[in-house]
């Protein structure tokens, strides 16, 4: 071979070498965050909260997640935010009620009827420049990040049940204090318990029920062991927040910042629907795998009615009596649903 070819065939492999080599390699990102939860992995809450934050900004952040209280206890999340071990958890505000009191105004039964009518007007007030951001959470040290308020609770036991009276004296486990007063209006006895320790209390008859969404009985295998649902009615609900520490958030740039606040938007307006949708889909799911549905009758249906009604001047007397502003709270609260056409 000549000179002249071994030349040429130099040229071609060399090439090769370069079209087929990556002009560029990727980044890692340089920004480590911790996260935590108490939720299964399963769980449409961290699928469609969580899960989707953290995809959306993985060409920026370098997420380290701990999921199913891995890192610690549902109740122990905003401490572990507040301190630095962690740097964005759930937060629940009935788990730290003395803590977040005011927060749990959307747990209250007070005439909204699905997931996206109550999480649009909580976070209307929870999110910076919202009338109850500071003192929930400035003053605890965190920024919110999103939020979701899930359907509307039912009341389900292991026992068969056709009206409230068959529920007086009965254990029923609750999360928040909104929904411990409903259920002593009941005559029943309220059982404060993380979603975590429920499926065992049940099972074992020490506690003889529960308020809780159909969309969470599956993630907690609930659906094994209670048996009988109350259907559309609103004994509370229940308060999801995702926080992140104040000093972490203020050490970020500022375009991570503008895309976590457009993407926390987004997770919010987003969640509530996705709740509402599971809600339906897995209510029909445990009905058909036998789990029975009680439809109170018109007396009950009254009852239920005047009980929330107490249930919220209640709530909103005590904090009053505390020096917290329960009834501004609760009033603004009722003004963001009448925003959307709720009465």
């Amino acid at each position: 071979m000549n000179k002249t070819k071994m030349s040429i065939l130099k040229l071609i492999s060399l090439s090769m070498v370069i079209w087929f080599s990556p002009m560029t390699v990727q980044a890692k990102p340089s920004i480590t965050l911790k996260a935590a939860d108490s939720f299964p992995v399963t769980h449409y809450v961290a699928l469609e909260t969580i899960r989707k934050f953290m995809d959306g900004l993985k060409e920026e952040i370098n997420f380290q997640y701990y999921p199913s209280e891995q890192i610690g206890k549902a109740r122990d999340l905003l401490s572990l935010t507040q301190s630095g071990v962690v740097d964005i958890a759930y937060v629940a505000p009935g788990f730290v009620s003395e803590k977040m009191p005011l927060s749990t105004v959307a747990e209250l039964p007070v005439g909204f009827t699905a997931a996206c009518e109550a999480t649009t007007a909580y976070w209307n007030m929870a999110k910076p420049g919202g009338v109850i951001n500071k003192s929930e959470f400035v003053d605890n040290g965190v920024r919110p990040l999103f939020v979701l308020v899930l359907p509307p609770y039912q009341l389900m036991t292991r026992k068969p049940f056709s009206s409230l009276a068959d529920l007086e004296g009965k254990r029923i486990r609750t999360s928040g204090a909104a929904k411990e007063l409903m259920v002593e209006k009941l005559q029943s006895v309220p059982v404060q318990m993380p979603t975590p320790d429920v499926y065992e209390s049940l099972h074992r008859g020490t506690i003889d029920g529960l308020l809780l969404a159909f969309n969470s009985l599956p993630p907690y295998e609930l659906d094994k062991v209670a048996k009988h649902s109350t259907v559309g009615e609103n004994f509370g609900s229940f308060v999801v927040t995702y926080v992140i520490n104040d000093k972490k958030w203020n050490s970020l740039p500022v375009a991570v910042q503008e895309k976590m606040t457009l993407l926390g938007e987004t997770i919010t307006h987003n969640s509530c629907k996705a709740a509402e949708e599971t809600e339906i889909r897995d209510m029909k799911s445990v009905e058909a795998e036998g789990l029975e549905l009680v439809k109170l009758s018109p007396e009950d249906k009254e009852q239920l009615r005047v009980a929330a009604d107490e249930v919220a001047r209640e709530w909103a007397g005590k904090l009053d009596r505390r020096g917290l502003s329960g009834t501004d709270t609760l009033n603004a609260f009722i003004e963001q649903l009448k925003r959307q056409g709720i009465k």
